[in-house]
């Protein structure tokens, strides 16, 4: 007898375990890679979504400074040349390094772990299904954390050949020459920019009217004129009709661009960043009366679904869908259940990352999301260019905006574009847990010289008197 089955090993599944194992509760996890030779445990975030993308990102920007921009620190380099075969190697390493720590974690925390999948039989029985058969866990509660797969488009599926999802693309083993992305948020966006780096000639096409759009305005503005800078081609108000092979390895997209024109492109590789579906189906839900909405498990503020006894955290819920809330959804699942006091996710306190080149970092309130929520809004902004540290990095692009309320001075939202943004995005979060304002944000010395200077910049800039600005 478990006190708690988790099924599913991502950020959110195995962060849960170890805190409820903290607590007293016994524990096992089920997970249905784990039985896969060279997986194992960490969920898609570990082997098929934010880890591997980030450190093929790295190497795509290694090797743009290594070819384009060394000479300007004084370095010179001849014969750069990207190795992708390297690039998998160090991209299937990062990722071998992650499964590993995940599993001594359960080692060290005691955590039982179950290889196969998961399915409820009943709000406190676990049917796992492995290699050997079948065997059946007996639990007090039971935690959904199955998380997310790529979704397709009603007209275009993805077949791993010359339309790929983010699943294929991370396990490319060559560098096409052309590659047209459909859809412009974080994937999208990051897998473009990647690419573009590598030497693939890139076309990004977003329906909506700007790229990252559930940025701010300024952002998103930014953005594409730098990746536009940088030879991506960008494509907003598009939307992609078919897809067509040519018989020559190649596919021909055609589209309908923002004045209802056609357009057409030859390329090597389609890349589908439309989204992702939550992975619920097979889990027993129906059976236990477990509500759904459209795949969605819906849960309460502390996780609970509509039986008692059993939870769910992470994509598999109609939540942010990011590893990190995942990961907090899972502790307050856990604290709940083993009778701690704890305190729901904030959802307008989630900071959301996107690494493409340049860098996006944001939390809060967009300004035009706080305009509707009925604040009167004061923005400030500052230019990293300015900075004497900014001046030490590849790009000198991009910017801080901060935007505060007008009566109260509470700082509303940091939106942030441009070097290390996913690093600073930290202070932002800082500030807006503790209620600050930008007054007290001022008064906070910063030290010099570092990119941070920007947010305190930044601030003073909501009052009217930066000093650099």
């Amino acid at each position: 007898m478990y006190d708690l089955v988790v099924i599913g090993s991502g950020p959110g599944g195995y962060v849960a375990a170890v805190r409820a194992s903290q607590l007293g509760l016994r524990t096992a996890i089920v997970e249905k890679d784990a039985k896969i030779p060279n997986v194992g445990l960490g969920g898609s975030c570990l082997h098929r979504g934010c880890i591997p993308t980030k450190a093929m990102l790295k190497s795509a920007s290694l090797y743009d400074e290594a070819k384009n921009h060394a000479a300007d620190f004084g370095v010179r380099t001849a014969g750069v040349e990207l190795d992708f075969p390297g690039v998998v190697k160090f991209r299937d390493k990062v990722v071998f390094r992650g499964a590993k720590g995940v599993e001594y974690l359960m080692k060290k925390h005691k955590v039982d772990v179950h290889a196969g999948l998961g399915r409820l039989v009943s709000p406190h029985e676990v049917a796992v299904k492995g290699d050997a058969g079948e065997t059946a866990l007996n639990t007090k509660n039971v935690l959904i954390a199955t998380g997310s797969v790529p979704r397709d488009l009603p007209f275009l599926k993805a077949d791993g050949q010359s339309v790929l999802n983010s699943d294929h693309i991370l396990k490319s083993q060559s560098v096409p020459k052309s590659l047209l992305v459909i859809g412009s948020g974080a994937v999208g966006a990051e897998f473009a920019s990647c690419f573009s780096r590598y030497g693939t000639k890139t076309v990004l096409v977003e329906v909506l009217p700007r790229v990252l759009p559930v940025e701010d305005e300024e952002i998103s503005k930014e953005v594409e004129r730098v990746f536009r800078k940088r030879g991506i081609e960008v494509r907003t108000k598009t939307g992609v009709e078919s897809v067509t092979p040519n018989g020559d390895g190649t596919v021909t997209v055609n589209a309908k661009g923002p004045d209802g024109g056609p357009l057409s492109w030859s390329v090597e590789k389609v890349l589908l960043a439309v989204g992702r579906k939550p992975l619920s189906e097979g889990l027993g839900l129906e059976a236990v009366g477990v509500a759904t909405d459209r795949g969605y498990v819906r849960v309460d503020a502390h996780q609970r679904t509509n039986v008692p006894g059993v939870w769910a955290i992470g994509d598999v819920t109609p939540t942010i869908w990011l590893a990190h809330v995942a990961s907090a959804e899972g502790i307050v699942a856990a604290e709940t259940m083993a009778g701690h006091p704890t305190v729901p996710v904030n959802r307008d306190q989630v900071p959301g990352c996107t690494y493409c080149d340049p860098e996006v970092a944001s939390i809060g309130l967009s300004e035009a999301k706080a305009k509707e929520r009925g604040y009167v809004v004061k923005t400030g902004k500052f230019n990293f260019s300015v900075l004497a540290k900014t001046m030490m990095e590849p790009s000198q692009e991009g910017f801080v905006k901060i935007v505060s309320d007008a009566k109260y001075d509470e700082i509303l939202g940091v939106h942030i574009v441009g070097p290390h943004a996913t690093e600073l995005i930290a202070e932002g979060g800082a500030l807006l847990r503790l209620e600050a304002t930008t007054e007290e944000m001022i008064r906070t010395i910063h030290a010099h010289p570092t990119l941070s200077e920007a947010l305190h910049e930044a601030a003073e800039a909501v009052h009217g008197h930066n000093i650099h600005g």
